[in-house]
């Protein structure tokens, strides 16, 4: 999914641009992937399986043309490594199987040469990473259930999270299949979703909303700084979203919690001191992991979302105690869903501040991308 637009190129430059029925173009899509970017199956599988493929589709009259043209790839398979390193070269967007608008836009935003590579960090498989739950157990206490459950770890250190609380793991059983995923000693996500939780700074006693909350990474981390004493109010328009938010804070031995929609929980004259809105957005922090993002999104994606952005920053704003904190934010690198949002937001809103922000970029940060902003009122307001 991610290598496409290249595979599409190299069967189009094959066949001078023929085209084939979808179940054809995707038995040579697979063909090719296996060629150019696996290296441990072995050639005659690589024709054997197309061919038993295009069996299986019923396509009998292209068996010929299948095995034909994957024979063709691997006899040229040097010389075509070459041209795609020149053409990721004198056309990243093709080369790196990105399209040419987004390409175009962040090349004007941030220089050809962090694009590519932004482009690149796209293109790479995405590794697990996990947060200790310090609800249930202690780093020294996971490392020992993890020797024994055949689980090796890496420390991820980043000056937003506490130290030895995010490993990534290099090599693992099924996750579903360990006692110390299933016991809820750790959580899945990457060391970016910490960054809002660091700001928004909940503590032991306090009333906080996580307005937008599934599937929960944030609500159980919430949990965990407050050590499950105070309330926590989680909330999500969606019922099957909801109730994935349940089974992680089941999981994850999350107390302190009430989940439920939006509406229900936030009626009344609720006031909070910590609120968090992590909104809508278009995900292009985390591109690598959303293989088919970069297909689905369109030009002026991130304006079309502003207004639901904004109105949820102002419902969360309306929900914040006079001397709470508010923090906005996203999983996109998008300045008009992040920066620009917020400077829009405090325009309108002229009882708000700005007291902190920070942007994360895969390039700079290796983690996905992440935005953040911390909002207090001004004094007499």
């Amino acid at each position: 999914m991610r290598w496409r637009r290249l595979l599409d190129w190299l069967i189009e430059r094959a066949t001078n641009g023929r085209k084939q029925k979808p179940a054809i173009r995707e038995i040579l899509r697979l063909g090719l992937y296996q060629i150019f970017f696996l290296n441990r199956i072995p050639e005659h599988a690589i024709v054997d399986e197309s061919v038993r493929l295009a069996k299986s589709q019923k396509c009998l009259g292209q068996v010929g043309f299948i095995n034909a043209m994957m024979r063709r790839f691997l006899r040229e398979r040097e010389q075509i490594t070459r041209d795609i390193a020149d053409l990721q070269e004198e056309r990243p967007a093709l080369g790196q199987s990105h399209p040419d608008w987004l390409f175009e836009q962040w090349e004007q935003r941030w220089g050809r040469e962090k694009t590519i590579r932004l482009m690149e960090w796209n293109n790479q498989p995405a590794p697990t990473c996990i947060r200790v739950n310090r609800l249930l157990t202690d780093p020294k206490q996971l490392a020992k259930r993890w020797e024994d459950e055949g689980v090796e770890t890496t420390p991820i250190d980043c000056d937003w999270a506490k130290p030895d609380s995010l490993f990534r793991l290099r090599k693992h059983p099924p996750l579903e299949s360990l006692g110390s995923f299933r016991d809820g000693l750790f959580y899945v996500q990457d060391p970016s979703t910490l960054l809002s939780v660091d700001l928004l700074d909940p503590r032991p006693g306090h009333a906080v909303l996580d307005l937008c909350a599934a599937p929960g990474g944030k609500t159980c981390h919430i949990a965990e700084r407050m050590n499950n004493d105070g309330q926590l109010s989680a909330t999500d328009t969606s019922e099957s979203r909801l109730e994935m938010l349940r089974e992680n804070c089941d999981r994850m031995k999350v107390t302190c919690a009430t989940l439920g929609q939006a509406d229900e929980i936030t009626a009344g004259e609720a006031r909070f001191d910590r609120v968090l809105v992590d909104v809508p957005c278009t995900t292009t922090g985390v591109m690598r992991r959303r293989l088919d993002l970069r297909w689905r999104l369109s030009p002026g994606e991130g304006d079309l979302l502003a207004a639901t952005q904004l109105d949820l920053l102002g419902q969360a704003a309306k929900l914040t105690k006079a001397d709470g904190r508010l923090v906005y934010s996203t999983c996109s690198i998008e300045p008009e869903e992040n920066g620009q949002l917020i400077a829009r937001f405090l325009e309108a809103n002229p009882g708000w501040q700005l007291a902190d922000e920070r942007s994360l970029h895969p390039v700079e940060s290796h983690t996905d991308g992440a935005y953040a902003a911390r909002l207090t009122r001004r004094a007499g307001d």
